[in-house]
């Protein structure tokens, strides 16, 4: 099973390489890749969010998330299934960037960025930014997946992982929101 999964991988990376690469689109794709690089992107996002008052539980959601995802993707899942980059597993691959991580599942990036979506959808009040969130996030799976660092079920896994934690962590913060609010009024 875990051959014909591998193969499926493949063949769909192999596809997407031939299909959606464009010259042109190249460096865009590769610099918004890049954005990702350990969530530093949605880490400044979150912690701009925190600043202001209106949005100060949903950045402190957002952050918690992406710590969720930290420790689950990068911290345990990564080190114990080690599954090879595809431009190590698959030869005559050629990926337009490379990571200094051996492992490609499940993908940080896309964990980050879901964990981050999914919080901001659960708590922002704005449909627009609501949105924008998850089309960031989805655009960060599939950057993954268009520069050749990601296999399909690493990104797939990483927008689950990523989602789980953004729920997880909205159901925290609001706890922990309550419980503060409960221990202001008892002063």
């Amino acid at each position: 099973m875990l051959q014909g999964i591998q193969q499926l991988d493949e063949s769909l990376l192999c596809w997407i390489a031939e299909h959606w690469r464009v010259d042109w689109l190249n460096p865009l794709v590769i610099a918004y890749t890049s954005l990702g690089n350990a969530g530093l992107c949605f880490i400044g996002i979150a912690l701009l969010l925190v600043v202001f008052r209106k949005t100060r539980w949903s950045g402190a959601t957002a952050l918690t998330a992406m710590g969720l995802g930290l420790l689950v993707t990068n911290l345990t899942i990564k080190p114990l299934i080690t599954r090879p980059r595809p431009w190590v597993a698959m030869e005559d691959f050629v990926s337009l960037v490379t990571s200094s991580d051996p492992h490609s599942f499940p993908s940080g990036h896309t964990t980050a960025a879901f964990a981050f979506g999914v919080a901001l959808l659960l708590t922002l009040p704005q449909k627009w930014a609501k949105a924008a969130a998850i089309i960031a996030a989805a655009l960060m799976g599939l950057s993954r997946l268009y520069v050749g660092v990601h296999f399909p079920t690493d990104v797939l896994a990483g927008a689950v992982i990523g989602t789980v934690c953004g729920v997880l962590a909205s159901r925290i913060t609001l706890w922990v929101r309550d419980a503060w609010a409960r221990r202001q009024a008892g002063r």
